[in-house]
């Protein structure tokens, strides 16, 4: 498994994994609150932050681990993550277009940014989903 296959993965599961910590701690909370008194941004903040240092940490120690793998891309990486990122960027561009909706109809703020983090949420996770075909199915 190259380095770049072993980021691909980390990306992917940090992605799908603190997302859904952060949803589930607030989304639990709007059954039984109303959605403007709810407190999300810092929690929205912090998941973000926490996702990119995670991810972070976990890429560098996976790259000392494999002292042996040489960390070099090739042809083939570069495609695989060109096509990747091309698939995110049209996800979110197509994503995006449910919060923007939103705030044209003036839904509560907290439903418009929810839908924005969704939006990069599927879009990370749809580049990294490609990424992984690509390498597991061949390119």
């Amino acid at each position: 498994m190259s380095s770049e296959e072993k980021r691909t993965w980390i990306s992917a599961l940090v992605g799908a994994v603190v997302p859904i910590a952060y949803l589930a701690s607030v989304l639990s909370q709007v059954p039984s609150t109303d959605v403007a008194t709810i407190d999300y941004a810092e929690p929205m903040l912090a998941s973000i932050g926490v996702g990119i240092g995670v991810g972070i940490v976990l890429a560098i120690v996976t790259a000392v681990a494999s002292r042996g793998d040489d960390g070099r891309t090739d042809e083939r990486d570069r495609a695989i993550n060109t096509r990747g990122e091309f698939v995110g960027f049209y996800v979110m561009s197509i994503a995006a277009v449910v919060p923007l909706a939103m705030a044209m109809a003036r839904v509560d703020q907290f439903w418009i940014a929810h839908a924005l983090y969704l939006a990069f949420v599927l879009a990370a996770l749809a580049s990294s989903s490609v990424k992984l075909v690509a390498y597991r199915r061949g390119w």
